[in-house]
């Protein structure tokens, strides 16, 4: 897969010689035309640096790269503007002197393209010489594309003394745009976090975050009708459900879109994979995950106020907001609760649910990779088999096979959470229908499960905590949780689970069929 010409976004190449546009051009003239300061966060491969170039393209006046697209009609090229490109996405950032070195290298670069000399010792000076320079050489404003802002810092997310240096560093740099007003024509700044405007871009007050605006949740990302216009052709023997399963549900309060990078690799390959999360591992993610002891199934669904969508700030984070601007969770609803809003998140889509949870499940048993896999595959058969017997085997071996060491080194199996979340995780890495926190008139069902003709309805206790056998599964018989998923043509299982936290393991497991005796 190429991209032609020179990376602009709505040009993009599936195979050989077979060009599709996916034209993102009148964005361009909407955001020059209502604004001069803007900001905007997306997840990784998202199309951010591809959008960034064309913008680049667009100031820089060159019209050639736009034929046939909406900006060629509706743009002045006659005015070519200076442009100052910045980008962090170029290696990692150890430390302050990495972060320094890619400064002064950008600065150079730029004062050699355009031939001013800089007399300036520390960095924010050269910059801020720098932009004088060009505009009162060229006669003509500057505009300045900021592209992946945060990565410094995030290179160093686990490390809070580094990133909070490094905060420091790139807020002296950020922070001499604002004296700069009458020497900017535009400014676009990108990243994947969101940090607060005090942190990071200390004085720039009139910098507009449009990444929740409505109006531009599309620039990056496709739709469903630019996916079904642009791709008619590659798409005429696939399953446009299933693709749409698989990549599509990110939402930024407008219409949900496609992962860009998703639907490229998979129209070359033919192939539904986890593309987009392969590119890159959420180990700290991960980690705070475990740190904070999360119950895994809330991730299913759960609901939180604007400070889900606010900034965060390296030493005060929160999961939940980490989980949305990486891209590992999305908006699913909004509603107005008295006079806030209160949104709704879940998993955009199956890549991400399914691939997140093999990782978790990863960092929650220590278990070798052939295991689980043997383990996935005996319990998916078990299921559609509706056998129960095999799936208590496979689970209690699956507990006693994880190492005494890392209980020793680890507390989480202390918590009910953690076998719940162990159960959880395994079914929807298999790609199961999972349903947490199933919500029915009488109460929540822990797990709903379904697979085939056979719906499994999943309740968890810790007899450490309940001491009374069975009352895992006389809970789902008094609420009458089945009463939901009462069907024509579907077996029901009534499954109660019941671990000890003293023995690590599964202690009873009870079940009976929705019209069956009890086992």
């Amino acid at each position: 897969m190429k991209k032609y010409p020179i990376g602009i976004q709505s040009f993009e190449v599936i195979r050989s010689d077979d060009y599709y546009y996916v034209d993102k051009t009148e964005f361009v003239k909407k955001l020059f035309e209502s604004g001069k300061y803007y900001f905007f966060s997306r997840p990784r491969r998202f199309g951010k640096s591809l959008f960034l170039d064309t913008l680049h393209q667009a100031f820089a006046g060159r019209k050639e790269y736009f034929k046939g697209l909406f900006l060629e009609n509706n743009w002045n090229w006659d005015e070519q503007l200076p442009v100052l490109h910045i980008s962090f996405g170029a290696g990692i950032f150890k430390d302050t002197d990495s972060l320094n070195s890619r400064f002064n290298y950008l600065l150079s670069g730029f004062a050699e393209e355009y031939k001013v000399k800089l007399k300036g010792k520390n960095i924010s000076d050269r910059f801020d010489e720098l932009v004088r320079k060009i505009s009162e050489k060229q006669n003509q404003k500057v505009v300045i594309l900021i592209d992946e802002y945060d990565k410094p810092i995030l290179d160093n997310i686990d490390k809070l003394e580094t990133a909070i240096e490094i905060r420091e560093g790139l807020k002296n740099f950020y922070s001499v745009i604002k004296d700069l007003d009458s020497y900017l024509k535009f400014v676009f700044i990108t990243g994947v976090s969101r940090f607060s405007k005090v942190s990071i871009f200390s004085g720039l007050n009139n910098l507009k975050d449009i990444s929740l605006d409505s109006r531009y949740s599309a620039i990056c990302g496709y739709t469903q009708n630019e996916l079904e216009c642009v791709f008619k052709e590659p798409l005429k023997r696939v399953d446009l459900n299933a693709i749409k399963k698989w990549y599509n549900g990110y939402n930024f309060l407008g219409e949900p879109v496609y992962n860009p990078f998703d639907v490229l690799l998979y129209l070359d390959t033919g192939e539904f994979r986890n593309y987009w999360f392969e590119t890159g591992t959420p180990s700290f993610l991960i980690k705070l995950i475990q740190d904070r002891k999360y119950y895994v199934p809330e991730l299913e669904s759960f609901n939180a106020g604007d400070e889900i969508l606010d900034s965060f700030e390296i030493d005060n984070l929160s999961l939940e907001t980490v989980l949305f601007q990486t891209g590992y969770v999305t908006i699913k609803n909004k509603f107005k609760l008295d006079s806030e809003y209160v949104y709704t998140l879940s998993y955009p889509n199956l890549e991400v649910k399914k691939s997140l949870n093999r990782y978790i499940l990863k960092s929650l048993s220590q278990v070798s990779i052939s295991h689980r896999t043997k383990t996935q595959i005996n319990i998916r058969k078990a299921l559609a088999a509706g056998d129960l017997e095999s799936i208590n085997e496979n689970f209690h071996s699956f507990f006693a096979s994880i190492p005494h060491d890392w209980y020793r080194k680890n507390r989480l199996s202390e918590y009910e959470g953690y076998y719940a979340s162990i159960f959880y995780a395994y079914f929807t890495a298999t790609g199961l229908d999972v349903t947490a926190e199933d919500t029915t008139n009488q109460g929540r069902i822990d797990l709903t499960v379904k697979l085939d003709d056979k719906i499994y309805i999943i309740e968890f206790k810790v007899i450490e905590v309940d001491k009374t056998k069975g009352s895992a599964l006389e809970q789902i018989k008094k609420k009458k949780y089945s009463e939901k998923y009462q069907q024509k043509g579907k077996k029901i299982y009534l499954v109660g689970i019941e671990f000890s936290k003293n023995d690590k393991n599964i202690k009873n497991f009870m079940w009976e069929e929705e019209i069956g005796t009890f086992k």
